[in-house]
C-alpha cells in the first residue's frame, strides 16, 4: 500500500479499500444511491476517477474505460487488485506534489487547484463512494465528520460545474439535526439516509 502523505486522501482511499474490500461476492449488481448505477458501475467508476486524478498529475494514460460510462461487468476481475493498482497510480502522483505549488492540475473544474484542495478533492470522490457502496451493501459507511469536513470545503470548489454535466445532483437542502457527514451528503445531492430497500 502506498501512502500520498496528504491525510484526508490517504483516510478516503482507506475508506475506499475497506468498503470494496466487503462487499460480497453476490453485492456487485445492488441499486446504490448513484441512481441507474450498480455497485460495480460505481466502483468501476471510482476506480477511473483515481486514475483520472493521478494521470492530470503525472501526464501518464487516463484509465482505459470512460468513468462516466462504465459496464458493471466484473467477470475476471480481482476487485482488490483492481482498486489497488488505482490507488497506488493516485496516491504516488500526490505523493509527488510539491506542497509549496500554488497550483497543481486536476482532472475537473477549474482544472486548478491548490495541492491541499487538489489533494482533498481527489479524496472526495474515492470517500463518496465508498459511502455509496457501503449503503448499497448494506453496511456501516466509514465516512465520519472529521473527513467529512474537508472534503465537504473541496466539494466547494468542484461540484457546481459538474452538476451541468449530471455528475452530481442537485444539492439537498440542509436539515436540522445534520452532522457534518449530513451536510456534505445533502450537498452532493445524496440523501443520508438512502437505503436499497
Amino acid at each position: 500500500m502506498i501512502l500520498s502523505g496528504w491525510d484526508v486522501l490517504d483516510a478516503s482511499h482507506e475508506a475506499l479499500r475497506t468498503t470494496v474490500g466487503g462487499v460480497p461476492a453476490d453485492g456487485w449488481h445492488l441499486p446504490t444511491p448513484c441512481e441507474g448505477w450498480s455497485v460495480a458501475q460505481v466502483f468501476q467508476h471510482a476506480v477511473g476517477d483515481q486514475i483520472g486524478f493521478a494521470a492530470a498529475l503525472t501526464g501518464e494514460p487516463g484509465p482505459d474505460a470512460n468513468p462516466f460510462d462504465p459496464s458493471g461487468e466484473m467477470e475476471g476481475v480481482d476487485p482488490a487488485a483492481f482498486l489497488e493498482d488505482a490507488l497506488a497510480r493516485a496516491a504516488k502522483a500526490w505523493a509527488g506534489v510539491d506542497r509549496d505549488a500554488v497550483e497543481v492540475p486536476v482532472p475537473v473544474p477549474p482544472h486548478r487547484l491548490s495541492p491541499s484542495s487538489g489533494s482533498a478533492a481527489c479524496g472526495l470522490d474515492a470517500a463518496v463512494h465508498a459511502w455509496d457502496i457501503a449503503r448499497a451493501t448494506g453496511r456501516q459507511p466509514p465516512l465520519t465528520p472529521g473527513l467529512a469536513r474537508p472534503l465537504l470545503e473541496a466539494a466547494r470548489q468542484i461540484v457546481e460545474p459538474l452538476r451541468a454535466y449530471g455528475a452530481y445532483a442537485a444539492a439537498l437542502a440542509p436539515e436540522r439535526g445534520d452532522d457534518d457527514v449530513a451536510l456534505l451528503l445533502r450537498y452532493l445531492g445524496r440523501n443520508p439516509r438512502w437505503s436499497a430497500s
